[in-house]
């Protein structure tokens, strides 16, 4: 036996869990008997009960004699927000301060969770969340965003509790959401630099995460239609990564701006750039996107685009907890527009 051997009810059960955490089985459905779970895994009786104790033990099924097995129907909800987030940043950490304020002002409970970018591990927190009976569940979404939507929020019954998608790309008419609008800080960030040293603006990504990344996406398919516009003799540069930074490529391309899509990653630019002799913002402009304490106190301090975290904050709590005094508003569904912080560099 590994030590990573698990045993076989343990992993049935977990297979029914994420059934009912994902409401593919839903409160008040019929769940497998014993003989059924019998013959569908070809395990023995005893495991079959086993998995349905674990299952009842649990709160998410209640049993009844001579009737069998269903999932738990919910009850009233309890005053808890729940905030997931799909992987640390400087930039999450100032939302969820600003959340957790006017959440907690609101006379709720908050908590929150992070899923490190794993579009299962979302669907299973916010499904717990559902089932535990939270009032609000608020979830800025993994960065491959389609996977969620297609496989769980599109197909989420009605219920009492409230789930808003927050600081995300993707929109629906059925869904609240509160969301900022990247295009449009990356635009102000581009013709900003352009306006005071035309050439060709550099966008540097931040790589940390596998997979598809649908902001990042948004952010290079707006850096490149720009260039094709404004600067339609150079072909755009896109570098994966601050360690890419090349002052003797930028002056033979001629780069007089740098864009970069997080405040972490502008530091590390910046402090590549001027190791390797550049003046900025004498030679080269530099803007990221966040403008969180990082550019604040950097020195000098960064020129950044604000996404209004506060005001995301505020608005999702309006639209939470005095959406009724609203009917049929667009409370429902609000973009946050960036501003440009201009500062030193």
């Amino acid at each position: 036996m590994t030590e990573n051997y698990t045993p076989v009810y343990q992993r049935l059960y977990e297979s029914y869990e994420a059934e009912i955490l994902a409401f593919r089985i839903r409160p008040g459905d019929r769940i497998d008997s014993i003989v059924e779970i019998q013959t569908k895994h070809q395990v023995g009786r005893e495991t079959a009960k086993r998995v349905l104790g674990l299952l009842a033990k649990k709160g998410y099924i209640v049993q009844r004699r001579g009737k069998g097995s269903f999932v738990a129907e919910q009850g009233a909800c309890e005053k808890i927000l729940g905030l997931v987030l799909p992987h640390y940043s400087i930039q999450y950490e100032d939302l969820l301060r600003e959340v957790g304020q006017r959440v907690q002002l609101a006379g709720r409970e908050f908590h929150h969770f992070c899923h490190y970018n794993n579009y299962e591990e979302e669907i299973r927190l916010v499904g717990k969340m559902l089932h535990e009976r939270y009032e609000t569940v608020v979830v800025i979404p993994t960065l491959d965003e389609s996977k969620t939507w297609k496989r769980f929020y599109s197909k989420l019954p009605s219920m009492d509790s409230a789930i808003v998608l927050l600081n995300h790309t993707m929109t629906s008419n059925d869904f609240r959401f509160v969301i900022q609008s990247y295009d449009l800080g990356v635009t102000r960030a581009v013709n900003y630099m352009l306006e005071r040293k035309p050439g060709l603006i550099a966008f540097v990504e931040n790589e940390v995460w596998p997979g598809r990344n649908m902001v990042l996406e948004l952010m290079r398919s707006t850096y490149l239609e720009l260039m094709r516009t404004r600067r339609p003799e150079d072909s755009p540069l896109i570098l994966h990564r601050a360690s890419d930074v090349d002052l003797a490529e930028f002056r033979k391309r001629g780069v007089t701006g740098v864009f970069c899509c997080d405040d972490t990653s502008a530091i590390q630019v910046i402090g590549r750039l001027k190791a390797q002799g550049a003046r900025i913002p004498e030679e080269l402009h530099a803007v990221s996107y966040g403008n969180t304490e990082l550019s604040r106190f950097f020195t000098p301090p960064i020129t950044s685009v604000d996404p209004h975290n506060a005001e995301m904050a505020a608005t999702l709590c309006e639209l939470l907890y005095h959406d009724g005094e609203h009917e049929g508003s667009a409370f429902r569904q609000h973009v946050v527009h960036p501003d440009l912080a201009i500062r030193g560099t």
